[in-house]
């Protein structure tokens, strides 16, 4: 159960327009929640001329940081201290606003020997940074995607009713969006393991967790909060 909003408790948000659909505050508060912190986590809609604003307004109003959503994962680079081309949290501290991506923490584990990404905005840019000998396909450049002899494919596009590829007993897709898309109904029948989106999700977001707090990110609490299966 997650604590109620007192003077001493202290702020995480997201930034994105829109952010209604996110299920990053149910996640975050319950692993706040289960961690003891009188911490609380809330969206903050926030359309793209005043993105610039809003991040001045985590240190204004004493935020301890944010994770940051489509469509401003590239955009936000330009107003946080920060190295990446794509961010997806950032860390507020004595003033200044420190950027990170987490986006791509679901890779741990899994082959990519060979990987292929599909898209061209904030979270494939983040992938891309991760896996730098991948192949990338995405329309406004070259497609269709050409996964033959990969082992890993990254849908980081906003498509869900399409499918995009058609994957082989052997090969991984993470399904970033969420709920599941097309293409992972087609992959989970081609007999290709799936890792959906929102496993993508905790992966990142007990990563942001331990960046914004510097404790173990209570893992069970969040896939409980996300609807995992106990």
């Amino acid at each position: 159960m997650t604590r109620g909003i007192s003077g001493t408790t202290r702020l995480v948000g997201i930034l994105g327009w829109p952010v209604e659909h996110s299920l990053s505050p149910a996640m975050q508060n319950a692993a706040f929640a289960a961690a003891g912190l009188d911490w609380a986590y809330v969206p903050l809609p926030t359309p793209p001329e005043q993105l610039e604003d809003a991040v001045r307004g985590l240190v204004a109003f004493g935020f301890v940081g944010a994770n940051v959503t489509a469509p401003h994962k590239l955009a936000v680079t330009a107003f946080c201290e920060t190295d990446a081309p794509s961010v997806n949290t950032l860390v507020v501290r004595d003033g200044r606003v420190l950027g990170s991506s987490t986006d791509a923490a679901v890779l741990e584990g899994l082959p990519r020997d060979a990987p292929v990404i599909l898209g061209d905005g904030g979270v494939a840019t983040a992938f891309a940074r991760a896996l730098p000998h991948a192949r990338r396909f995405s329309r406004r450049h070259e497609w269709p995607p050409d996964v033959r002899g990969s082992d890993l494919v990254v849908n980081a596009t906003s498509v869900r009713d399409e499918v995009l590829v058609e994957l082989e007993p052997g090969q991984t897709l993470v399904d970033l969006p969420y709920p599941e898309t097309a293409t992972a109904r087609a992959a989970s029948t081609a007999g290709a393991h799936v890792v959906t989106g929102v496993e993508a999700l905790l992966a990142q977001g007990a990563a942001s967790f331990e960046l914004w707090t510097g404790l173990p990110a209570p893992v069970d609490a969040m896939r409980s909060a996300l609807g995992f299966p106990e």
